[in-house]
C-alpha cells in the first residue's frame, strides 16, 4: 500500500499519528519533494509550521528505522516559479499528480485538497487536524496573584513585574539564568498550545516574532535575528474592576450613557488604562449598547457578548469598514498609537459610532495633543469630547472638550476671535487649556500657571514672546530682546543698525508683523533698555543670531511678468511665510505655494511697486519670515 501525504498533514503531525494508530502500518510512505521544498522554505523564513513539518519528517524516518513503514521521497523539486504560485495551488497540484501516478492513497488534512482530489478520482483519506487538551504551560508557573508580567530571556535570570496597580516592581523571580535549550522548549510549548487549545490562537506570526493569545495570557516570543536571543514576555491582567469601583464615576457613567461619545482613556504604562477600558466596556454593554473591540493583539478581558476584532487583512482600516456594516453603538479601540490608528478612530467617530480609545500619555492634555496634526483642528471636539486620565489605577482627571468661537484668553483685540478648543476639568467646571491657531501654528495654552510661582509668565505670554522674537529675528541682524508690557503691547529692543530694517519703509514691515500677531510693537534700541547687559544679552545674543543674519540675506530670485501676474520662483520654503524685498527694502509678506512660487496680481499696489523695482534692476530677494 502506498500513501502520499500533502504538506498540511505533515505539518499537523497526523501522518505519524495515523501510523502509530495502526492504520498505515507496513505501508510505503511516499513523501513528495514538493512537500520538503515547501517546509524548507517556511523554516528558512522563520515560520513555525516549517519547523513542525520537518520534525514530522524526522518522526517518519524513525518509524522507518524501526521497520514500521517504508519511507521514500518521490517526484521532483518544484521550480522557484511553482513555489511562488503555491498559494494558487501549484504545489498541491504537483502532489496530487504524484498520488495519481503511484496509484496511492492521498492523505491530507486540508478539506479543499480532499474535495479536489476526490473530484479527480483519487483514493483520498481526509484526517481532521488533531485538537488536544492543553494543560498548564510551563511559563504560567512563574505567575502568582500579584504578577502582571513575566520576562524570560536566554542567559538571563527570570524577571517579573509584581505588585499592585500603580506600584509595580521589576524583580528577579529565580536564582539561575535560563539556557537556550530551555527557552526554545518554552517557546515551542507556547506556540503548540496556542494551536491546539480552543482558548488560544496565534495573533501575529512574522520571521523572528510571534504573539500568542493563550487563555488570559498575551505572550510575545522573539527569536534571532529579530532579537539578540530567545525572549518570552507573558502578560496577564491582575485586576478586573467595575466602573463603580472608581471615584468620580457617577457623572462619567451618565456622560457615557447620555449619547455616543468620543473618549480617550490615557495614562502611563501600567497605570490601569486597559483595566478601566474593560470596566467601561462591560458597563455600557450592560446598558443596552452593542459593544465591539478593535485590538492588536486581542487581550482585553471582556464577556462573550462583546466580540473582539483584530486587523482584517493586516489593516485596521478594513476592520473599521467591516464594523461599520455591523453597526456597533460603541467600539473600544485598544492601543491608539500611530497616525493610521488616529485616522481610523476619527473616521469611525465621524460616522456616528461611539469610540473609546486607549492612549499612552504622561499628562491628561498630552492625549488630546496627539490628535493635533492628525485630525483637522476644528474637528477634534467632534472626534473626542472626553479625556479620562488614569493614574495608579484610579480616575485622576476627566476633561470635557468643546469648541467656542471667542477671543483666546490673554488676547484682547476683537478681530482676533477664532474657533478655540476649550478643555475644561469635568469635576470643577473650570477651563484648564485652550487650543487654537496662533500665527499659523497650533498652540496649546495652559490657562493656569503651570510653574506655580508668583509673577511667572502665563502660557499665552510665553507664546506671544516667542512669536515676536521669531518674527523680529528674521529681520534683524543683531541681538533681539522682547519685553511684553501687556497682553496686547510689547517693546522690542534691537541694535541701532537694525532699527530701519525692522521698522521698514514707511513703517510697513513692523505694521505687517503687528497685524499678523495682533500686538502693538514699539521698536527701540538696546541703549533704551534699562535691563540691557544684566541678562542674557550682549555679545552672546548677537552670536546666537548669526544664523538669523544669514537668513535675512535671503535668496536672489528672478520674477517673471505675465499678462496677469508677477510670478516669483522660490527654491525651497514651500508652504512657509516669506518676505519679498527689493534692493534690501521690505515690500510685502507672502506664503510660498506648494509649487514653489509666489504670484502677485498685476494692477495691485504691491505689484506696481515690484514692477518699478524690476525696471530699476534692483535685486529682488526672498527672506524666510
Amino acid at each position: 500500500m502506498n500513501v502520499v501525504p500533502d504538506t498540511s498533514v505533515v505539518i499537523d503531525g497526523r501522518v505519524s499519528a495515523t501510523i502509530e494508530d495502526g492504520q498505515f502500518e507496513g505501508a510505503t510512505i511516499s513523501v513528495p519533494e514538493a512537500v520538503v521544498a515547501e517546509l524548507e522554505a517556511q523554516a528558512n523564513d522563520g515560520i513555525e509550521t516549517g519547523w513542525d513539518g520537518l520534525e514530522e519528517l524526522q518522526r517518519l524516518a524513525a518509524l522507518a528505522d524501526e521497520g514500521t513503514v517504508d519511507l521514500e521521497y518521490v517526484g521532483e523539486r518544484p521550480s522557484a516559479i511553482e513555489r511562488g504560485h503555491a498559494s494558487e495551488g501549484e504545489i498541491d497540484a504537483l502532489i496530487r499528480d504524484l498520488a495519481e501516478d503511484l496509484e496511492a492513497t492521498f492523505l491530507t488534512s486540508d478539506i479543499v485538497q480532499a474535495e479536489v482530489a476526490q473530484a479527480k478520482g483519487l483514493d483520498v483519506e481526509h484526517v481532521s487536524p488533531e485538537v488536544r487538551t492543553v494543560g498548564t504551560l510551563t511559563v504560567e508557573n512563574y505567575f502568582d496573584d500579584q504578577t502582571m508580567s513575566v520576562h524570560l530571556k536566554t542567559g538571563m535570570v527570570p524577571m517579573a513585574k509584581r505588585g499592585e496597580l500603580g506600584d509595580m516592581h521589576y524583580q528577579e523571580i529565580a536564582d539561575d539564568p535560563l539556557e537556550e535549550e530551555t527557552m526554545d522548549e518554552y517557546a515551542r510549548e507556547i506556540v503548540d498550545g496556542a494551536k491546539e487549545a480552543a482558548e488560544g490562537f496565534i495573533e501575529l506570526s512574522e520571521p523572528g516574532m510571534k504573539i500568542v493569545q493563550f487563555r488570559d495570557y498575551r505572550i510575545a516570543i522573539g527569536r534571532p535575528p529579530f532579537s539578540d536571543g530567545i525572549e518570552i514576555t507573558a502578560v496577564r491582567p491582575i485586576a478586573q474592576t467595575d466602573i463603580e469601583d472608581y471615584e468620580n464615576a457617577t457623572e462619567l457613567k451618565d456622560r457615557l450613557l447620555e449619547r455616543q461619545r468620543g473618549v480617550l482613556i490615557s495614562g502611563a504604562p501600567g497605570a490601569g488604562k486597559s483595566t478601566f477600558a474593560q470596566a467601561v466596556a462591560r458597563f455600557i454593554s450592560d446598558h443596552d449598547y452593542a459593544v465591539k473591540t478593535m485590538e492588536k493583539p486581542r487581550d482585553l478581558q471582556v464577556g462573550p457578548e462583546i466580540t473582539q476584532y483584530t486587523e482584517l487583512g493586516g489593516e485596521m482600516e478594513k476592520t473599521a469598514d467591516a464594523l461599520l456594516m455591523v453597526r456597533p453603538d460603541y467600539t473600544i479601540y485598544d492601543e491608539v498609537r500611530k497616525t493610521d490608528d488616529f485616522e481610523v478612530f476619527a473616521d469611525m467617530r465621524l460616522a456616528g459610532v461611539g469610540m473609546i480609545g486607549v492612549v499612552h500619555a504622561t499628562r491628561p492634555i498630552d492625549a488630546l495633543q496627539r490628535l493635533v496634526g492628525r485630525v483637522e483642528l476644528g474637528m477634534i471636539p467632534q472626534v473626542v469630547d472626553t479625556v479620562v486620565y488614569i493614574e495608579a489605577g484610579q480616575v485622576e482627571t476627566v476633561y470635557d472638550v468643546r469648541t467656542e468661537v471667542k477671543v483666546p484668553a490673554g488676547l484682547t483685540e476683537e478681530d482676533l476671535a477664532r474657533p478655540v478648543i476649550q478643555v475644561t476639568n469635568f469635576e470643577t467646571g473650570e477651563p484648564e487649556y485652550e487650543i487654537y491657531t496662533f500665527n499659523r501654528q497650533v498652540v496649546t495654552v495652559p490657562l493656569k500657571d503651570e510653574e506655580g510661582g508668583p509673577g511667572s509668565e502665563s502660557g499665552v505670554d510665553r507664546i506671544a514672546k516667542q512669536e515676536i522674537e521669531r518674527e523680529i529675528r528674521s529681520i534683524a541682524r543683531g541681538y533681539v530682546d522682547v519685553e511684553l508690557k501687556s497682553q496686547d503691547r510689547a517693546v522690542v529692543y534691537v541694535e541701532e543698525d537694525d532699527i530701519s530694517s525692522v521698522i521698514g519703509k514707511g513703517g510697513g514691515r513692523i505694521s505687517d508683523v503687528e497685524n499678523r500677531l495682533g500686538i502693538d510693537i514699539d521698536v527701540r534700541t538696546h541703549d533704551e533698555n534699562p535691563n540691557y547687559g544684566a541678562g542674557a544679552g550682549g555679545g552672546a545674543g548677537a552670536s546666537s543670531n548669526s544664523a538669523g543674519s544669514q537668513g535675512a540675506a535671503g535668496q536672489m530670485v528672478t520674477p517673471e511678468i505675465t499678462s496677469r501676474h508677477i510670478v516669483i520662483p522660490v527654491d525651497g520654503n514651500h508652504g512657509e511665510t516669506v518676505e519679498v524685498q527689493a534692493g534690501g527694502d521690505y515690500l510685502f509678506t507672502a506664503t510660498v505655494s506648494r509649487g514653489g512660487e509666489i504670484q502677485v496680481s498685476r494692477g495691485s499696489a504691491i505689484a506696481d511697486e515690484l514692477e518699478q523695482a524690476i525696471d530699476r534692476k534692483e535685486p529682488v530677494t526672498v527672506v524666510p519670515s
